[in-house]
C-alpha cells in the first residue's frame, strides 16, 4: 500500500490562492512565479485526486472539494508552524509603519495575513502620517514602511495606486461665492498637500473648515457635513458620495503606495510580501 503524503508548500499555495483569490497574488505572497504557483497547485491536486480551485479568464474560485479542504488546509499549516515554532531560539520582531490614509477597513485582514504567514513572528503595527513614519524609518526605528508616495523621495517599491476624489455627505451643498470648505489632515500630509496644490492650480477659491489627526476624524467630519475631503473610495464613510463632477472640480490623480524595507532574513521577507499581496487584492477588491 503507497502511503500518500502532502507538500507543505504545494498546501500553502493552495492557501494563499484561496484567501487572495489570484494566482498573481499568491505568487507575490510566496515570492515566486504564477507558473511555480500552478505547478504546486497542480502536485496537491494530483495527490488528493481532485480539482481544488476552479479557474476561468476572470475569476479564481474554490471547487465543492476545495471548500470542503480549505479548513483541513489551514488546520495542516498551524500545526506544521506550531511545530517548527517550538524549536525556535528566540521569537522574531517585525515592526512596521503603516500610513494612516493606506491602512483603511482592510487593515485587519492585512494583520490576519501576515500573522497566517507566519504565526510566531511578533508584528508591531505603528500607524501615522506618511512623513512621520518615513522619518522613522530613516531613524531605523522602524523595519518596513507602508506609505504614500512622498515628495523628495525616490526610494521603495510601488505595490499599488489608488484613486482618490472628492468626497461629501449626501446632503451636503456648497453656497454659492462662499470658498470650498475642506476637511483635510494635518500638515505634512501628502493628500492634503496634493489636493490644495490641485485647488490652487485650477483656481478654485478654498478654506480649511476642520482638521483631523487621523483619516477616520476626517471620515467623520465629512459625514457630519462639514466640508468635502480628498479621500481613496477605500476610505470612505458611510453614504459619502462623489461632489467632484457636481461641482466642475479638478480630477485628482492614482497615488501610489510604496513598501519601504530594510529585512533582509527570509521570515520577514515572506511576511512582507504576504502583506503587499493582500494589499494589492484589497485595492483591486
Amino acid at each position: 500500500m503507497t502511503t500518500r503524503t502532502l507538500d507543505i508548500d504545494s498546501v500553502r499555495a493552495f492557501l494563499h490562492i484561496a484567501e487572495l483569490g489570484s494566482f498573481t497574488r499568491a505568487a507575490e505572497a510566496m515570492s515566486t512565479t504564477q507558473g511555480a504557483i500552478s505547478l504546486r497547485l497542480k502536485r496537491l491536486e494530483d495527490r488528493l485526486g481532485c480539482r481544488l480551485i476552479e479557474r476561468t479568464p476572470r475569476s479564481v474560485q474554490l471547487s465543492a472539494r476545495g471548500a470542503a479542504f480549505l479548513e483541513r488546509a489551514r488546520e495542516l499549516m498551524e500545526t506544521h508552524d506550531r511545530a517548527l515554532a517550538a524549536f525556535s531560539s528566540s521569537r522574531q520582531r517585525l515592526t512596521i509603519g503603516i500610513s494612516d490614509h493606506v491602512a483603511g477597513p482592510e487593515l485587519p485582514a492585512l494583520i490576519a495575513r501576515m500573522n497566517a504567514q507566519d504565526p510566531h513572528l511578533l508584528i508591531d503595527i505603528r500607524i501615522g502620517s506618511s512623513g512621520d513614519l518615513l522619518q522613522s524609518f530613516d531613524r531605523r526605528e522602524l523595519d518596513a514602511a507602508l506609505a504614500r508616495l512622498h515628495v523628495g523621495r525616490s526610494d521603495g517599491e510601488v505595490i499599488a495606486e489608488e484613486k482618490f476624489g472628492w468626497f461629501a455627505s449626501p446632503g451636503w451643498q456648497h453656497r454659492a461665492g462662499e470658498p470650498l470648505p475642506i476637511a483635510t489632515m494635518p500638515e505634512p500630509c501628502g493628500v492634503r498637500a496634493m489636493a490644495s496644490r490641485i485647488l490652487d492650480e485650477a483656481g478654485v477659491a478654498w478654506t480649511e473648515t476642520f482638521v483631523g489627526g487621523g483619516v477616520s476624524a476626517v471620515s467623520a467630519a465629512v459625514v457630519a457635513g462639514l466640508g468635502i475631503a480628498a479621500l481613496s473610495p477605500r476610505m470612505l464613510p458611510l453614504g459619502a458620495v462623489d461632489v467632484g463632477p457636481r461641482l466642475g472640480l479638478p480630477d485628482l490623480p492614482r497615488l501610489p503606495v510604496l513598501l519601504h524595507s530594510r529585512v533582509t532574513d527570509d521570515r520577514s521577507r515572506e511576511a512582507l510580501a504576504a502583506l503587499s499581496a493582500a494589499f494589492r487584492s484589497a485595492v483591486r477588491g
